[in-house]
């Protein structure tokens, strides 16, 4: 049942659209037969509103950490470091920024210094602060988060942390893009770590954002386990995690009662390219548990099959939403069964979110594609009878 997609809650401005464009920002299903939907599909992903590897607000906001002979922009030294980007050469562009980053970490310590001989006192370390940016929407930021945002001297931030959330940052903090992404990790998890350790010693107060929540599968309970081993203080400010915002963004209950009693969340990414998400599909293929994969474009043919081999009804509701929360939003509803032609066909990027379970009909949304759909077969059955 191929069902269509809804229109974001955020709105571009009229004049910018058209009532049947076929932009992200409608309600139109991309057609992979369709070559102005192809378009549509590249323009939404080049306006992706998160950090992306090789994008140009990137190497502004990082621009201090290469070493470039002018002071304009792009520098030579970061269009280096783009085209190594680029080209999944990660070593090449660490090489570029490891001058810079020697250079704030000595000013630190110095200054550092400088403050003990004036108070004639030990003074500690400095602190890390692990900060969950929510889904997408900036609006979605505690408050907490956006004083520990404006606070920050470095800010380690991921791939996922919208553009908007990374605009609070303060003028004087220095930023460092550490994100990843399918086959280009910018820093390995260890380099992280060091980066995170290096800085808090220096006496700098260090903010590492990550997309969602920092303990919802973003490692962060890896880097304040290493952090604490250290010495360092730590301190956690939760995140809206995506299934909470983006479920409440589409009027989704993740439990109701009498629908479902438990929500389960699940990685569809595999660990080292293994099938790993994989082998609990039979303990997650319970018709009264709501299913919400995390990364799971890749895995989604694999994971829907086995799903309804160990139970779970072809016919269950399910929906897959791509960069949900933000104004690029675009979603496909649809039964399981029918759902990986229906992401297929859509042509959904990551970051996209799977929610799987019969509470994805209770969505306002479910009975407009459901209704749009049916509309669309009636529609082709009259044109079947008139040939």
């Amino acid at each position: 049942m191929a069902l269509a997609l809804r229109p974001p809650r955020f709105q571009p401005l009229a004049a910018s659209i058209s009532a049947t464009s076929t932009s992200c920002a409608t309600s139109a299903r991309p057609s992979s037969s369709s070559p102005a939907a192809a378009a549509a599909a590249a323009i939404c992903a080049a306006a992706s509103p998160f950090t992306e590897a090789t994008s140009s607000s990137r190497y502004r906001r990082d621009a201090w950490s290469y070493t470039a002979q002018d002071s304009s922009f792009p520098s030579s030294a970061a269009s280096a470091a783009a085209d190594a980007a680029a080209s999944g050469r990660r070593d090449d562009e660490i090489a570029l920024q490891l001058p810079e980053l020697r250079r704030l970490l000595e000013a630190l310590k110095a200054s550092r210094g400088k403050g003990l001989e004036g108070d004639g006192a030990a003074s500690g370390p400095g602190r890390v602060a692990l900060v969950g940016t929510g889904p997408g929407d900036p609006d979605l930021l505690t408050l907490k988060a956006v004083r520990a945002i404006q606070a920050a001297d470095l800010v380690l931030y991921d791939r996922l942390v919208s553009n908007e959330v990374l605009d609070l940052v303060g003028q004087g903090a220095r930023l460092l893009y550490v994100g990843k992404t399918a086959g280009y990790h910018s820093r390995t998890q260890e380099e992280i770590h060091e980066l995170l350790l290096s800085f808090a010693e220096a006496g700098a107060n260090v903010v590492r954002l990550k997309g969602g929540d920092p303990l919802v599968f973003g490692r962060g309970g890896e880097e304040m386990d290493f952090l604490q081993q250290q010495g360092i203080r730590v301190e956690v400010v939760p995140g809206i995690t995506s299934a909470s915002g983006i479920a409440a963004e589409l009027g989704i209950p993740l439990t109701h009662r009498g629908v479902a009693t438990s929500v389960r969340f699940l990685t569809g990414h595999s660990r080292n390219g293994g099938t790993d998400p994989l082998f609990v599909a039979e303990n997650a293929a319970d018709p009264d548990t709501t299913l919400v994969v995390y990364m799971g474009l890749s895995t989604l043919p694999s994971l829907a099959p086995k799903l309804m081999k160990h139970g779970l009804p072809p016919n269950t509701p399910a929906v897959a939403v791509e960069r949900g929360t933000t104004p690029q939003q675009r979603m496909v509803f649809a039964t399981l069964k029918d759902l990986v032609d229906e992401v297929h066909s859509a042509d959904l990027v990551s970051p996209t979110l799977i929610i799987i379970g019969k509470v994805v009909a209770l969505s306002p949304f479910w009975v407009e594609s459901s209704e749009q759909d049916a509309l669309t077969n009636e529609n082709s059955h009259k044109t079947e009878a008139k040939r």
